[in-house]
């Protein structure tokens, strides 16, 4: 059994805040792999699916972010999954809004609800990690993380969310690498980590055609000879 846990804080003034990625992340997964109905238990919600063939508990604490481990604590004790069947989908200032990446451990970075976990599980524990961006200064963290999404973000949170629960199947598995790589592409990203055993290939680049050259600036390269020769260097100037 597995435990996937998103962070976020409860109630419609904090539903569109960046801090709430986490509850969207969980959401999504919910909604697009046809989980159970949410219900109220652990100080939280709870919602049952299967990825996989593997059961998975999904979790939204409802205790506020600072007090997530209580919630995580509780349904982790109920279902007796050890820290390391536990995955926390979290905002994260220091990655480019849209990033992704899953680690096992290390510190909480000043996240409230990782200290929390923290605090009631130890940190062997599964993190993926959605980046948000940062504000520029430490002055404008607070406003920024809980400020709302503005309407330009969607043009990449949305698909993001459709692609983490798309391509939850290695996170249940525990192929992060292949997970974030999957991500990486559907998303329009670069491909990484590269070498992901599993992973999808990088598309190879198309060639543009010669229409299309001189479209995006710069002199074609028109051929010399064949049927399309003359037509293309008069449409162009060609010599």
């Amino acid at each position: 059994m597995l435990l996937m846990v998103g962070l976020g804080n409860p109630g419609p003034q904090y539903e569109g805040n960046r801090h709430n990625i986490g509850f969207m992340a969980v959401d999504e997964i919910a909604r697009a792999l046809s989980f159970g109905p949410w219900s109220k238990k652990f100080h939280g919600e709870i919602a049952e699916g299967v990825i996989e063939g593997r059961k998975v508990i999904l979790l939204k604490p409802l205790t506020f972010m600072n007090d997530s481990g209580r919630s995580v604590q509780a349904a982790a004790a109920f279902y007796k999954i050890p820290p390391a069947d536990i995955l926390v989908f979290h905002d994260e200032l220091d990655l480019p809004p849209g990033k992704v990446r899953v680690k096992l451990g290390g510190g909480h970075g000043g996240h409230n609800g990782l200290r929390s976990i923290d605090a009631h599980l130890g940190k062997d524990y599964r993190r993926v990690r959605l980046g948000i961006g940062h504000p520029g200064s430490k002055e404008r963290v607070n406003p920024h993380v809980l400020g709302d999404f503005a309407k330009v973000d969607r043009d990449w949170l949305e698909p993001l969310l459709d692609e983490i629960a798309r391509h939850a199947g290695p996170l249940v598995k525990g192929e992060d690498a292949v997970f974030m790589n999957r991500l990486s592409l559907a998303t329009g990203g670069s491909q990484e980590p590269t070498g992901a055993k599993g992973a999808a290939p990088q598309p190879a680049a198309k060639g543009q055609s010669h229409i299309r050259q001189a479209r995006t600036g710069g002199k074609p390269a028109l051929p010399a000879t064949g049927p399309m020769a003359g037509m293309l260097k008069k449409l162009f100037g060609g010599d």
